[in-house]
């Protein structure tokens, strides 16, 4: 194990993650969806908390791990969550209701994010996280900013795409679809931004007047 796989893995063995969210990452690993890692969940929980987030707009909700995560950094938060499936929405709201989190602070919202994301206030969300098919990753990111405040922020997970963003080599649509949205982000004056390598990737933006 290299140097740095060695830091990573210690950034995820050292998060101590509650019972809630330690059961919806087994049940993502049972319907094949690719959780945050524990050291990413670790920092939206701290972002979340930080930026005193009350408005959250997550679009893919998975399990709920990221909701979960996102949640516990603000007690007096309200999570809108986008996916397509709606036994993914199933499995995390009943993660919800374990972890104690009340019915009237989420919305769960079963629709593809293209169909969803163009109907979205402007403006309106202290955090917006995007992680659904990452395909779509640029499309969401535009809407992410659109729905976003000024000041709020959009964080977007697995922004390294399992490693291949750094590797030149690595041409395929998705990895390229990242590779293009960082360099963007970072070369855009509309933004603050920072790329985390935490997990696979976190890449954050805080959107400016």
């Amino acid at each position: 194990m290299s140097e740095q796989d060695s830091n990573w893995k210690y950034a995820d063995d050292i998060v101590s993650e509650a019972d809630a969210v330690q059961k919806a990452r087994a049940q993502s690993l049972e319907l094949g969806i690719t959780a945050i890692s524990p050291g990413t969940g670790a920092q939206l929980a701290l972002i979340a908390a930080a930026s005193d987030a009350h408005n959250l707009m997550e679009i893919g909700t998975g399990a709920g791990v990221s909701g979960l995560c996102l949640l516990a950094g603000s007690a007096k938060s309200v999570l809108t969550t986008i996916d397509s499936e709606s036994e993914h929405l199933g499995h995390a709201r009943t993660a919800f209701a374990d972890a104690g989190i009340g019915a009237n602070r989420t919305r769960l919202i079963t629709g593809r994010a293209r169909d969803v994301l163009p109907r979205m206030n402007e403006d309106s969300y202290d955090l917006v996280l995007v992680d659904a098919d990452p395909a779509e990753v640029i499309e969401n990111v535009e809407h992410a900013l659109r729905m976003a405040r000024v000041g709020g922020t959009v964080l977007v997970p697995h922004a390294l795409y399992k490693g291949r963003v750094a590797d030149p080599a690595q041409r395929d649509a998705v990895t390229s679809a990242f590779r293009s949205l960082i360099e963007e982000i970072a070369a855009s004056d509309a933004v603050v931004s920072a790329l985390s390598p935490v997990g696979d990737g976190l890449l954050q933006l805080t959107k400016l007047g």
